[in-house]
């Protein structure tokens, strides 16, 4: 008999693998929680551009609409520039 093939230590791989499967489980969750919580203003643009999704922007000169081209410090929707921290409010369409 194959040591490895034991009836014992084949239930235990069962049972480990229901274990590690439940701690990989949480464990993504609590990276996908932590994510939300610290992404950036930043980061979620750049997921948006990613979708190609359509956001409108709110900035003390109008709201701006259109698919976003995230840099370092700005986002460029349609043709206007506008810095992150003139960015009053973001919705995503």
């Amino acid at each position: 008999m194959d040591s490895l093939r034991h009836p014992d230590l084949v239930e235990m791989a069962g049972d480990l693998r229901h274990v590690i499967d439940a701690v990989l489980g949480a464990e993504q969750a609590a990276a996908a929680v932590a994510h939300r919580r610290l992404r950036t203003l930043r980061d979620v643009l750049i997921e948006a551009e990613d979708r190609g999704a359509v956001v409108k922007i709110d900035t003390p000169n109008g709201p701006r609409e259109g698919r976003p081209i995230v840099g370092a410090d700005h986002v460029v929707v349609g043709s206007s520039v506008v810095p992150f921290d003139s960015i009053s409010q973001v919705r995503l369409r």
